[in-house]
């Protein structure tokens, strides 16, 4: 509260006071301008993110985590750091195997390219953006978002292989010509709901890499531990 002798005087410090509010504001929105991180945790958040505005006022972004991959907790928390240097970063302890990382910031649904009050990724339909399916950096930036989270690196047979999974059809058909791209020979499968004794799953799409894996996780570098 401010208080004034005058009334001109209190005019001034009304004005100092907003304009404070405003760069205050302002700070806490600034967006690192990497575009190649900003396509990593927008990977990251299509896979294991959710929007919300629990306040009224900021969206959150909150990431969840399981907690047996202790680097890529730590990864995830710094990029974040990195890309909102001015805002804070929280951890949530949720349960014995899984946390989340959050973040608040208005930037979040223009970057991410959906609403917090939208519904579900899936409801709205979220992909991977044009400008970064243009660019070979920003691709490899955000496919590794999405392995690190709605992914997998595992063996099969004793060959190595990379999975992506997602029940979102168009963010399916984006990551197989993503990784296409690149050069490398992916294939997409839809498994139904009612397959593999999941009754109660929805239909599934993965896109899973069985040729060339090491050579694709050289480039793409995804971390999983």
């Amino acid at each position: 509260m401010v208080y004034a002798n005058d009334s001109k005087s209190f005019g001034r410090k009304a004005v100092e006071v907003r304009v404070l509010s405003r760069a205050l504001m302002n700070r806490n929105n600034s967006l690192n301008p990497n575009k190649e991180l900003q396509a990593y945790i927008i990977g990251v958040a299509i896979g294991d993110g959710n929007l919300s505005n629990p306040n009224g006022r900021a969206v959150r972004l909150r990431v969840t985590c399981d907690k047996k991959y202790p680097l890529l907790i730590k990864k995830i928390k710094n990029s974040l750091s990195k890309l909102f240097p001015n805002n804070k970063i929280g951890i949530v302890d949720r349960a014995e195997t899984f946390l989340d990382i959050s973040v608040y910031s208005n930037n979040l649904e223009e970057l991410l390219g959906w609403k917090a009050k939208g519904g579900s990724k899936a409801v709205q339909g979220v992909s991977i953006s044009a400008w970064i399916l243009d660019d070979e950096k920003y691709k490899i930036g955000c496919i590794r978002g999405l392995v690190e989270t709605d992914g997998a690196v595992y063996f099969d047979r004793g060959y190595k292989m990379v999975i992506f999974k997602t029940i979102i059809p168009k963010l399916a058909n984006d990551f197989h010509n993503a990784v296409l791209s690149l050069g490398f020979n992916s294939r997409m499968y839809k498994v139904e709901k009612n397959e593999n004794g999941y009754v109660n799953q929805k239909t599934a799409y993965h896109v899973r890499l069985s040729k060339n894996v090491q050579e694709f996780l050289d480039l793409v570098k995804i971390e999983k531990s």
